[in-house]
């Protein structure tokens, strides 16, 4: 193929960048400044340094305009809300006292005030601080970060795009504060809070900003006629501005159906695109509505999400046929680099053939700027990056690791029967509770307990060797007996043996299947400063033996009361992973379910009565469009049972899910089938356990009634409140009390605190409760 040279030179350009630095400097100096081993002044300064690596690394990758206000401390939607002053009454004095520490008393708490409820963003495993507003709301423009780092660029001789979550997204992801009417919606604040961006826009262009980039991912969900016209009038009105940068409007992570006529039509001037195969629809969407006249087109046509190598052909051609549709067509990502590790160069363990089928954020980069060279000024520039690209795609396309005939045609062989459990619930419930004996309101926990930096330094010497296998597995036995001792002495009924030897919820499994690949540096931001390292799901999966049995059954063997098996589901093993691109999602959960159906019926048989398959990310991979639900949540479930379905009745399924918005698949929870499911609850107030009570949900459920994502301890007495709320929607025999997700990353301290409170409080309610 031979493609014109554009008319306009096009460019290449990202919507944000990875924040952590390559060594997660930027974790290490925040939670050395949250223990005051480093101070205000020396973080600021670690956070500079980063930035400027990072807008230098983009320049020489030949990005020609790099975006500036992306970086974030914690989180950007956190950050938005600091732009527009919108701090909850309960932490306004602590940011008057000081800004920094007030800042992160809003991301995590103190032991006196809670943080901002904390959610996924969008179907990623990104988390954001949700925005708390009311009708008594004032919004007050606050640009000292978007207009210093944009100074930071311009200094350093860069061409700098400010880049701001969009006044709508931000409103649509915001819920009402506590103590304001449920029914509150905080769109009809938005005339309220466009002058308050238009004053940060001003701000910008006095700084030196040409364009200025808003964010609306939130366009791309269904929306209503009266949030499409708050989007039309929003950037009507922004657009009308007399003295404020060119604006350019950018969506993500799906196809923006009905919202794109509306931005198409508003007096900006240009568009952002997702033209990836999540939002193929874009193209022809933004043809019928007669393209963009006289306006800018960024292209986002490398997938910023996953981390497979472009296909430069494929892309060229949608470039290619863009160019009519607009006046310029510049190339980027098709969403911030954030979703995805910096730099696949520095892996090491990877087999350099497989190396070459990866592009990380710095690779990504350099295809971005591939292709605007090509578009810019003709393929023939980029022969030789077209040939190594097409033998790189072969070479993928042809790989025994892709294709295992004994897993294909296993998961060819699955029948409806293998999805279901023998008995109904009540008949499973009955005997359950007569093997189990629990009490009322039993207390468990989700799974993991602290990784102590003991713990992870036994893991760091016995990959350099300082130890062996067998002194290794004595630190975890001693530290099983702890935890197993620990629970039974706070008087927890189902009991769980903490974790010690996993490193990671998915990678430990990953490492163990066939068709994985692990990376040492692949790490990714989850929320603050916890990142994670999510594995590469290459192909065909399988498992080769027994992953969790040994550990499990040696936590037993320390105790009478039950020890709960603990595994990650198949949706989430897909959804925490970077998984392959190249068949259909469902087939490749079938092939993981199988696996993990393996290691439930070996629990079984080892003697494990409660198994427990983690299943946090069923929210975040619904797709963002209703119209793609259906498919997705009938794969996704049945996946689950296939998991869980061959175990006798009187074996106890768990499920657990976290930080994500249930109440739209309450259906599907209840179509999983597990006997006993916990969720998120205390940052919402046990909004889950309300909405499981309406959709009149029967099995048993653990809302949970201790926030661990903060560092603070809850009283004995705010977790019985809580678990008041939750009696309120659930019968105290389906009521189970626990946290809200493991226990990872706490401190011991907090955990022993938080955990005797936890059973305190049970006791406590049971007592109140007259049967029991």
């Amino acid at each position: 193929m031979t493609a014109k040279p554009a008319a306009a030179a096009a460019r290449a350009t990202v919507y944000g960048y990875p924040r952590q630095g390559q060594h997660r400097e930027l974790k290490k100096a925040i939670e050395g400044y949250w223990k005051g081993r480093v101070t205000a002044d020396a973080l600021v300064e670690t956070a500079r340094g980063l930035r400027r690596a990072n807008w230098q690394q983009l320049v020489d990758a030949g990005v020609h305009e790099v975006p500036t206000g992306d970086f974030s401390y914690y989180d950007h939607v956190l950050d938005t809300s600091v732009m527009v002053g919108a701090v909850p009454g309960r932490h306004r004095a602590a940011v008057e006292a000081d800004a920094l520490d007030g800042y992160f008393a809003m991301a995590r708490g103190t032991q006196d005030v809670a943080p901002l409820e904390m959610t996924k963003w969008f179907d990623t495993n990104y988390h954001y601080l949700v925005p708390e507003l009311g009708p008594d709301t004032v919004f007050a423009a606050n640009s000292a970060k978007q207009v210093g780092e944009l100074k930071e660029a311009l200094a350093l001789g860069h061409t700098p795009r400010p880049v701001l979550v969009g006044p709508v997204t931000y409103l649509l992801l915001a819920k009402p504060a506590p103590g304001v009417a449920a029914d509150f919606d905080p769109l009809t604040l938005l005339d309220r809070l466009l002058p308050v961006y238009a004053e940060v826009l001003g701000d910008l262009r006095a700084a030196g900003a040409e364009w200025v980039q808003l964010d609306e991912p939130a366009l791309v969900q269904d929306r209503t006629p009266a949030e499409l016209n708050a989007a039309e009038r929003a950037y009507r009105d922004l657009g009308a501005l007399t003295d404020r940068p060119k604006l350019l409007v950018a969506s993500y992570f799906d196809q923006l159906g009905e919202a794109l006529p509306v931005l198409a039509k508003a007096p900006v001037d240009g568009l952002a695109l997702d033209f990836t195969e999540a939002a193929a629809g874009n193209l022809d969407a933004l043809a019928a509505a007669g393209g963009l006249p006289g306006k800018r087109l960024v292209a986002g046509v490398v997938n910023g999400r996953n981390i497979w190598i472009n296909d430069y052909e494929k892309s060229l051609a949608t470039l290619g046929t863009l160019l009519g549709l607009a006046d310029r067509v510049d190339v980027a990502a098709s969403c911030s680099l954030l979703h995805v590790p910096l730099d696949a160069a520095v892996e090491r363990d990877i087999d350099p053939q497989i190396l070459r089928w990866l592009a990380f954020a710095k690779q990504k980069t350099a295809e971005i700027a591939t292709l605007a060279r090509g578009l810019a000024q003709g393929t023939h520039t980029i022969a030789a990056e077209l040939a190594a690209n097409r033998a790189d795609l072969a070479s993928r396309a042809g790989s025994a690791i892709t294709h295992d005939p004994a897993v294909r045609a296993r998961s060819a062989a699955v029948t409806d029967a293998d999805g279901r459990r023998s008995a109904p619930y009540a008949e499973r419930a009955a005997a359950q509770r007569a093997h189990l004996g629990l009490p009322l309101l039993p207390t468990t926990t989700i799974g993991s307990f602290p990784q102590t930096g003991e713990l992870r330094a036994a893991r760091a010497d016995l990959r350099a060797g300082r130890i062996d296998t067998a002194a290794y597995e004595e630190r975890i036995r001693n530290e099983i007996r702890e935890v197993i001792a620990f629970q039974e002495k706070a008087g927890i009924d189902v009991l769980v043996h903490g974790e010690p030897e996993r490193n990671d919820m998915v990678q430990y499994f990953a490492e163990q299947l066939t068709g994985y690949l692990a990376t040492q540096h692949g790490w990714v931001q989850s929320y603050g400063t916890r990142y994670v390292r999510p594995p590469v799901l290459a192909g065909d999966i399988s498992r080769p033996e027994p992953m969790t049995v040994r550990w499990t059954t040696y936590a037993q063997s320390c105790t009478d009361r039950p020890v709960k098996g603990m595994l990650t589901g198949p949706v989430t093993m897909l959804a925490w992973s970077f998984v392959r691109d190249d068949q259909p999602l469902g087939d490749t959960a079938r092939q993981v379910a199988l696996a993990l159906r393996d290691e439930v019926a070996d629990l079984e048989a080892a003697g494990t009565s409660v198994i427990q398959v983690d299943e946090p990310a069923l929210r975040e991979t619904l797709p963002l469009r209703a119209a793609g639900h259906a498919a997705y949540l009938a794969w996704a479930t049945e996946a689950f049972r296939l998991t869980t379905s061959g175990v006798r009745d009187r074996t106890q399924i768990h499920t657990h899910m976290c930080y994500a918005e249930f109440g739209d698949i309450v259906q599907a929870i209840d179509d999983l089938d597990a006997d006993v499911i916990s969720l998120e609850a205390a940052r919402s107030h046990m909004q889950v356990a309300r909405e499981l009570a309406a959709h009149g949900y029967p099995r048993e459920a653990g809302p949970g009634v201790y926030d661990i994502h903060s560092p603070r301890v809850p009283s004995a007495e705010e977790a019985a409140s809580l678990l008041r709320k939750g009696l309120d929607a659930i019968p105290a025999e389906r009521l189970w009390v626990n946290p809200d997700c493991g226990l990872k990353t706490r401190a011991w301290p907090e955990t022993r605190a938080s955990l005797e409170n936890l059973v305190a409080a049970a006791r406590t309610v049971r007592a109140e409760i007259p049967s029991a």
